[in-house]
């Protein structure tokens, strides 16, 4: 394992990975033997469990047909199936489909679209972005221009990345009483810079990986507003929050909102093949295609893939079989009362949980080593960041496991934490 950079580590005296020869459901199989409950999804995307019968059958018999074409002069049943899917289950304004690589590509996709949508206009004047503090958009270049530029983990490229321009935190929490007070700095900033900016982008609801935040809809609401007013698109990062995580099927809808872009990826292919997809809505569609040069310019290799695309058929299916939502409402219900122990502890800062993320943030950073072996003598699988302790498991996780997972957070904190 020596020649393999793992994500975020160093390869000077790295933390030692522990290897997994095989999963199933919920769980992961280490060498040796031992069992690990997945609390993380691997990385939130894998939310029908491993090795889900109906997704491999489905990625099999796209296996025996082809496992990827070209998508430029060509296309495929899948990919046209897919899309009217997608059209037919996000907020009704989102007609155009683009599929990409990547969640991070997918909102590269999506700040191109932007800026050719402005050039088109004859507005070329219009290419910067603005975003919130506490956001997190991807690893790639222009996605990490919009992320927290501070409090994020990209701050060592400040100062060459594009310039963006960065509204306070989202506030109030969700589920606290609104104040309009708190929306004054953003709507300055918009208006201040209305001729600048292209596009707005921000996670709707959940701040994923810049906090594990969650905000009041009335904030996304007067924002949709004041986009409308200055004429500025709205993009809507729904990669994490996508089809389920927060609460609703799309964590637009707590808002009852509509972007101009909307950007998604992980549960799409139920975690089987990194895929994603870029929804734009008519009016951006159009003036990009009526402009110069009159193409969208960007075309990946893998766009459209086959077999990503038959993953994520299946995927569809079983998000569309019914009760998901109000087992993701049992699911906040478990983390919820599993997590309350530690409200009040002096050791958290909070504890809080939306749909099917639960989330105890931590006075002091967490010994990310020290907590995951911690975690791993309980028999679950967790990776902390920062001062964040957190779970978004599989939508199939029993309400066994999901608690056992619940009380080893509680028991980790108790026993790792400091005050």
């Amino acid at each position: 394992m020596r020649h393999v950079w793992h994500p975020y580590s160093s390869m000077k005296n790295p933390p030692v990975p522990r290897l997994v020869e095989s999963a199933e459901g919920v769980r992961l199989r280490l060498a040796g033997g031992a069992e690990l409950i997945d609390g993380m999804s691997s990385w939130w995307a894998v939310v029908h469990g491993y090795n889900n019968p109906h997704i491999n059958a489905a990625v099999r018999a796209q296996l025996s047909k082809m496992s990827h074409v070209m998508f430029g002069g060509l296309t495929h049943e899948p990919a046209v199936t897919l899309a009217r899917r997608l059209v037919d289950m996000t907020p009704s304004g989102l007609q155009r489909v683009f599929f990409c690589d990547s969640g991070s590509v997918a909102v590269e996709v999506a700040m191109k679209m932007s800026l050719q949508y402005w050039h088109a206009l004859g507005r070329p004047e219009k290419n910067k972005f603005a975003s919130a503090l506490g956001g997190y958009h991807g690893d790639t270049w222009h996605a990490m221009s919009v992320c927290d530029p501070v409090g994020g983990m990209h701050s060592m490229f400040a100062g060459r990345l594009p310039a963006s321009f960065f509204a306070p935190r989202p506030e109030p929490a969700f589920g606290a009483d609104w104040d309009p007070s708190s929306f004054a700095a953003l709507e300055g900033i918009l208006r201040a810079h209305a001729d600048e900016i292209a596009a707005f982008a921000i996670e709707p609801i959940v701040q994923g990986a810049g906090g594990m935040r969650f905000y009041h809809p009335e904030y996304l609401r007067r924002l949709r507003a004041l986009c409308d007013e200055l004429s500025i698109l709205l993009v809507l990062d729904e990669i994490a929050t996508g089809f389920g995580r927060s609460g609703k099927m799309f964590a637009c809808e707590y808002a009852g909102i509509e972007p101009d872009i909307m950007c998604l990826g992980k549960a799409l292919t139920g975690g089987y093949v990194s895929f994603a997809a870029t929804l734009a809505s008519d009016a951006v569609a159009d003036a990009v295609s009526e402009g110069v040069p009159g193409l969208f310019m960007h075309g990946p290799t893998f766009m459209g893939n086959p077999l990503a695309c038959a993953a994520a058929n299946a995927s569809l299916d079983l998000i569309g079989r019914g009760g998901l939502l109000e087992r993701i409402r049992e699911i906040e219900k478990i983390l919820s009362d599993g997590l309350a122990p530690l409200r009040g502890s002096v050791k958290v800062a909070d504890v809080r949980a939306l749909g099917a993320i639960g989330v105890v943030e931590l006075k002091k950073a967490a010994d990310m080593e020290r907590f995951q072996d911690a975690l791993a003598r309980r028999g679950v699988w967790l990776r902390p960041f920062g001062r964040l302790l957190y779970t978004m498991p599989p939508y199939v996780i029993s309400d066994a496991d999901l608690k056992t997972v619940a009380r080893a957070m509680v028991e980790t904190v108790e026993e790792c934490a400091q005050p």
